[in-house]
């Protein structure tokens, strides 16, 4: 699958372990319908799925075991993870800190994949997603974060990630609605 760009999904298999967890758990929800549809936009176009998400010190656990873990009834974001499941052919990044880029794959595999632009979602805007993005703008990749598939803690904390995203890192935050896909 060769594509210009990729869509990058953040941390939405989420142990959700950690106090304030249930406004971000709210909000999480409220945003993966638009993922879902830009997964089905990036397939459709040819582009790479790619899913980057913390191990929650699950060291030993593989792609599936983590999945399945996290997509427990019992799991307090496992209703979110059975959502939006990664497919087999989906790519699975496991990040141990905040950035996607930090001591992962990720920055070797976009350049094999012939990534020069990234479609950020999944949460915390103001943590994980921006961190993320601050290091793919460092290595020069178009940004887009749409506002609509991306969740924070709290609506002022998502507001100023997002203004951070748009005028350090020259993200556009349109929504799903305002911008099409372009690869």
């Amino acid at each position: 699958m060769t594509n210009s760009t990729a869509l990058l999904i953040i941390d939405m298999l989420n142990a959700f372990d950690f106090d304030g967890a249930d406004t971000l758990i709210e909000a999480t929800s409220a945003i993966v319908e638009p993922i879902n549809g830009l997964r089905k936009t990036a397939r459709a176009a040819g582009s790479s799925v790619i899913y980057v998400n913390d191990n929650y010190n699950r060291w030993s656990d593989e792609r599936a075991a983590l999945i399945a873990w996290l997509s427990r009834d019992e799991a307090r974001g496992g209703a979110i993870a059975r959502a939006i499941a990664p497919a087999d052919d989906d790519y699975f990044v496991i990040k141990p800190e905040a950035s996607g880029f930090y001591a992962t794959v990720l920055p070797a595999l976009l350049p094999r994949l012939g990534v020069s632009s990234l479609v950020l979602t999944g949460v915390a805007t103001d943590i994980c997603v921006l961190l993320t993005a601050a290091d793919a703008h460092m290595r020069e990749y178009d940004l887009w974060v749409p506002e609509d598939a991306v969740a924070g803690r709290d609506a002022e904390r998502q507001k100023w990630g997002l203004t951070l995203l748009r005028e350090s890192m020259s993200a556009d935050t349109r929504p799903t609605n305002e911008r099409g896909w372009s690869g």
